[in-house]
């Protein structure tokens, strides 16, 4: 009787799953806040209906939603799953990834070669019978089809006009104006490293978004340098955010930036670059990310203005990544002319390929999109049913600065207007004045640029003159002599790294200086390596490199070794690649010695390839004398084993447990602690392998750099001695049960069809387990934490203590807990 029940259950669980396997995953399988409830109104038939990616509401509530690849389908949500009514669209259009209904007509963005191709069209009902019958090609797009194509279209606040968000495989549209200076230029001082070389003949401006009037007539250029941001949405102030794409092969090297919301300001310049040439967030010609997500595949957003849900939720932008399967709700929260925020996941479930999101002006309810690259698709509704009190918004209004900066945005302002902003110790407005200016004729400002007084304008004026300079090589000693004129130790912060960034640029875009200057601006920029910022020292090696410096070589080289952290051990191998002089045996054997290390090191794709090419350019400015006297470094082949972020060696200390530490966590933090050697800590412990702390670190674990506001000392040690105990659904991973019994655990990284990719090893981000949707009988979450135990067990106590400090400092060296 029991095999025979055994034989029914199996057989019943088996029958489940294989229907699993061509539904969407059940409600009860997605995780949502608390308060929240999701319903699963629809479950797309794939072979007939495709797979939905893009979604808009009608003037009747009805929802319309494109299939990838294939046609458009009206769905009218019913009080239940079974009520809702779907129907196919008769018109010959789709394969849209941009819906909008506005003003009586469907908006759709095509990204592949239907139709007349890639572009923005519009459908209209000319006949009054509920059916669109004529669609209309109102601007083309140029550039191959691709998944960084056209995306998002969303309508301006005041209804007259559009903004249409693409990727950076799409050439700019020629627009006819653009609040983007048209001089942009890619801005680094060494040749790029090319690694699996994706889009390696892209240059600036990447990713860029544009407006246009309703009829996509006239075309304005609003930012640029995002490199796939999908979709837009915009707040009640009329400020724009995205969600853009992080570059997965770049995992683990030092020009990673994850997926992260930023506040599309007008004229911004983002900072993507191709290949290794992207920029660091320090870099004040680029603007600052709001809030950093991690790894994913940025996908629909929308606020959620007219849900009928408690404030904090109404007002929340919300974002969809695709590939972990989980919906953010990110609090936005003012901060002088731009924005900080936090994320919150709102909701999660693996698989859930989620695509959009629309708050329908109807019922108040949230309804959302899975699907894409023709994985099986479904319709969600989520509702809020606790007990806080649900709609409201809040009605702030823009901050004076904020406004400040919307003036400024303004085309046609003056140099007048400009000038006095340039020295706002606001990033947002500072940048927001310098486009005003950039804007403006160059004689009416280069003499005034050349002779400012005030350090924090003067850097912010000559950035303006050495990117609108147009290559005229006579302007680059005017704007080093007016450079030599700042005194580093008098600037402080982000002011530091402008400065050394203005050299950079000036260097960039003008040519290199001749011997005599060079050799004036060693002496002078040498003795100021090292400092306390890491960031810093890292453009301070890199122009030192570029200008010739042998006695960089020196101080730098052993960073190579003995910096804490993967990626900024990688920096200095970049950077000294090209150094020519200043090497002894002892040094380049030392640095080639760091190769052996780094080929345990993990990355993503283009990981190997990168290490690889920055030891070929090391090792093409040697002789053959110099390479014969290192030649048993050269020749050594590295032993396979766990990466080691730390050239000394590592002993067992004590398995520590909290009672061990907890005694220490009040006196011992409260001052005389070390910053450096915290941080040094971190990269010990590999936490930075997975941790970003600070903009530094690793990405597939959570972002540390809050976690002084979000936890108490003993809970923080806590989390870390024993990361099993409690673990956060946002990084918990899921155990996938085979036919054949087998478990594959881990987490969804990405899909295509039935094939589910999961990461298995946070250590090992791009090794990943191929498994098949249809193979799995089971799923659920696991009980243990993908995060190791065991970390600080080769760590001494008063290193722990450091560490800990550290963490809560938010990496701020000045913190009072921190010797000096």
């Amino acid at each position: 009787m029991k095999s025979l029940l055994l034989t029914l259950w199996l057989a019943g669980s088996l029958a489940s799953y294989a229907q699993m396997a061509t539904q969407a995953t059940p409600a009860d399988k997605v995780n949502v806040a608390k308060g929240f409830q999701v319903e699963l109104l629809y479950s797309v038939p794939k072979e007939t209906e495709g797979s939905w990616v893009a979604m808009t509401q009608d003037d009747q509530g009805r929802l319309i939603c494109s299939d990838q690849y294939g046609a458009l389908y009206r769905i009218t949500p019913g009080a239940k799953a079974a009520d809702t009514k779907v129907e196919k669209l008769s018109i010959d259009f789709g394969h849209c990834q941009g819906l909008l209904y506005h003003d009586g007509a469907l908006y759709g963005v095509v990204n592949d070669d239907a139709y007349q191709g890639r572009g923005l069209y519009r459908c209209k009902d000319t006949n009054g019978d509920d059916q669109f019958d004529v669609v209309e090609l109102l601007r083309p797009f140029p550039g191959k089809a691709g998944e960084h194509g056209p995306h998002g279209v969303v309508a301006s606040p005041d209804g007259k006009s559009l903004y249409v968000m693409c990727g950076n495989q799409t050439p700019e549209p020629s627009c006819e104006t653009s609040r983007v200076p048209r001089h942009w230029g890619e801005d680094q001082l060494f040749p790029m490293l090319l690694g699996r070389g994706f889009m390696r003949d892209t240059l600036a401006p990447g990713g860029w978004l544009a407006k246009t009037d309703l009829d996509g007539k006239r075309w304005e250029l609003i930012n640029i340098g995002t490199r796939n941001t999908y979709d837009i949405a915009i707040n009640r102030h009329g400020d724009l955010f995205g969600f853009d794409a992080d570059m997965e092969w770049d995992t683990g090297m030092p020009w990673y930036r994850p997926t992260r919301v930023c506040f599309m300001q007008s004229g911004g310049e983002f900072g993507w670059r191709t290949c290794s040439k992207k920029w660091p967030v320090r870099w004040e010609d680029s603007l600052p990310p709001v809030v950093d997500i991690g790894p994913g595949s940025p996908t629909g957003v929308a606020f959620g203005y007219g849900a009928k849900f408690p404030v904090k939720y109404h007002d929340a932008l919300y974002i969809c990544d695709w590939s972990y399967g989980k919906m953010y709700a990110v609090h936005l929260v003012p901060n002088g002319a731009g924005y900080t925020g936090t994320a919150e996941e709102f909701m999660s479930g693996s698989p859930l390929p989620l695509t959009d999101i629309e708050v329908s002006k109807k019922d108040g309810a949230m309804y959302v999109s899975v699907g894409g690259r023709k994985v099986q698709s479904g319709l969600y509704r989520v509702t809020y049913t606790g007990t806080e009190k649900s709609e409201g918004m809040n009605k702030s209004e823009a901050s004076d600065l904020a406004k400040i900066r919307a003036s400024l945005e303004n085309p046609g302002t003056s140099v007048e207007a400009a000038w006095p902003h340039l020295s706002s110790t606001d990033r947002h407005l500072r940048f927001a004045a310098r486009i005003a200016l950039e804007h403006q004729p160059l004689a009416s400002w280069k003499d005034k640029a050349l002779s400012e007084a005030n350090p924090r304008a003067a850097l912010t004026a000559l950035m303006a003159l050495a990117r609108s300079s147009g290559g005229d090589k006579m302007l680059l000693k005017p704007i080093l002599d007016a450079l030599g004129k700042i005194d580093f130790t008098s600037l402080k912060g982000l002011d530091r790294s402008t400065l050394i960034r203005n050299y950079m640029l000036a260097f960039a875009r003008l040519g290199e200086p001749d011997a005599a200057t060079k050799a004036d601006l060693i002496a002078k920029l040498n003795p100021l390596f090292p400092t306390h910022d890491t960031g810093l020292n890292r453009d301070l090696a890199e122009l030192l490199v570029f200008l010739g410096d042998a006695g960089i070589v020196a101080k730098a080289a052993p960073l190579v070794n003995d910096s804490p952290t993967q990626e900024e051990q990688i920096d200095y191998a970049r950077i000294l690649r090209f150094a020519k002089v200043g090497w002894t045996k002892e040094l380049r054997a030392d640095y080639f010695r760091w190769f052996l290390r780094a080929a345990n090191y993990k990355g993503g794709a283009s990981f190997d390839l990168f290490i690889g090419e920055i030891k070929k350019d090391a090792l093409a400015t040697m002789t053959l004398e110099e390479k014969q006297a290192i030649k048993d470094v050269l020749d050594a082949k590295p032993e396979i084993q766990a990466p080691s972020f730390t050239a000394k060696p590592m002993q067992f200390v004590k398995a520590w447990t909290v009672t061990d530490l907890e005694k220490s966590l009040g006196v011992g933090l409260e001052g005389n602690r070390n910053f450096q050697n915290g941080r040094n800590m971190f990269g010990a412990a590999t936490c930075f392998a997975c941790h970003r702390f600070n903009n530094e670190g690793g990405a597939v674990g959570p972002d540390l750099t809050s976690v002084a506001g979000k936890y108490s000392p003993r809970d923080l040690l806590e989390h870390i001695l024993e990361p099993s105990k409690e673990i956060s659904d946002q990084y918990g991973s899921t155990v996938f049960t085979k036919k054949d019994g087998s478990q594959v655990v881990g987490r969804i990284a990405n899909m295509k069809e039935n094939i589910m990719m999961v990461c298995t090893n946070m250590m090992d981000p791009n090794n990943f387990t191929n498994v098949d949707a249809r193979d799995v009988v089971k799923t659920e979450e696991s009980k243990v934490s993908m995060m190791p135990p065991g970390l600080l067990y080769m760590l001494k106590e008063d290193d722990i203590l450091d560490l800990m400090a550290y963490l809560l400092s938010k990496g701020n060296p000045e913190d009072p807990v921190f010797v000096k």
